[in-house]
């Protein structure tokens, strides 16, 4: 029983950082595609053009998502702190 809480809260944990971890890589790839095509079309071949839009969309969706993010930490940590017992007496 213990190895089973154990890979319950594996399992909940790699998919909460896939889940916060995929909102701000998804936006940054996308402005990356953006400013990629830009730049192909330009020839312009700054490497500043290219990161400052990124480190900027990435600072604007943790911002503006910090709130959804930091409320699903919450929610997993008080769960597994509440659930701490269960997981340390398979030990």
């Amino acid at each position: 029983m213990a190895l089973d809480s154990w890979e319950v809260m594996l399992e909940q944990a790699l998919f909460l950082v896939l889940l916060l971890s995929a909102l701000p890589l998804g936006c940054s790839m996308l402005v990356g595609l953006v400013v990629g095509v830009l730049q192909a079309a330009t020839q312009v071949q700054e490497q500043t053009l290219s990161f400052v839009p990124k480190a900027l969309t990435v600072a604007a969706v943790l911002y503006f998502a910090g709130p959804y993010c930091s409320a699903e930490l919450v929610r997993y940590l008080s769960g597994l702190l509440g659930n701490l017992h269960l997981l340390l007496r398979g030990i």
